[in-house]
Formats: structure tokens, C-alpha cells, sequence
């Protein structure tokens, strides 16, 4: 497989994933509070919401690489 239709295969997955999920979490550490050598940290769940237009393109693009990539040669 070369790399024009990994790519493409990727795009089609991540696509998918995006359709499937809407979005994806994950937790961020920050420290509040820091006096000397004590630190208060506070853990906070950040929400990353994926476009559904987003999730379509990708997979537009990747089935198009697919389609039409290895034509130019």
C-alpha cells in the first residue's frame, strides 16, 4: 500500500470516527495555586466537538484519493 492511499484510508476512518462521535474529551492539568513548595492542582475535562461537515469531508476526501489519486501517473 503506498502512502497516497493510507492517507486516504485514514481520512475515510477519521471521518467515521468523527460521524460516530461527535467529539472527543481529555482531562488538562493546571496548577491553581502555588506558595512555596506546595502547589494546588485542579484536573479539568475539556470537550473538543467535532463539525459534522467535518466528519463528511474527510470522508469525501479520502474516498476521492481513492477514486481519482493514482490517475496522475
Amino acid at each position: 500500500m503506498n502512502m497516497l492511499r493510507l492517507v486516504a484510508v485514514l481520512l475515510v476512518v477519521a471521518g467515521v470516527l468523527a460521524l460516530v462521535y461527535g467529539g472527543f474529551s481529555y482531562t488538562r492539568e493546571d496548577t491553581a495555586v502555588k506558595v512555596g513548595p506546595l502547589e494546588l492542582k485542579v484536573e479539568q475535562k475539556e470537550t473538543v466537538n467535532v463539525p459534522v461537515w467535518a466528519g463528511v469531508g474527510a470522508i469525501a476526501a479520502g474516498v476521492l484519493l481513492l477514486a481519482f489519486g493514482g490517475r496522475g501517473r
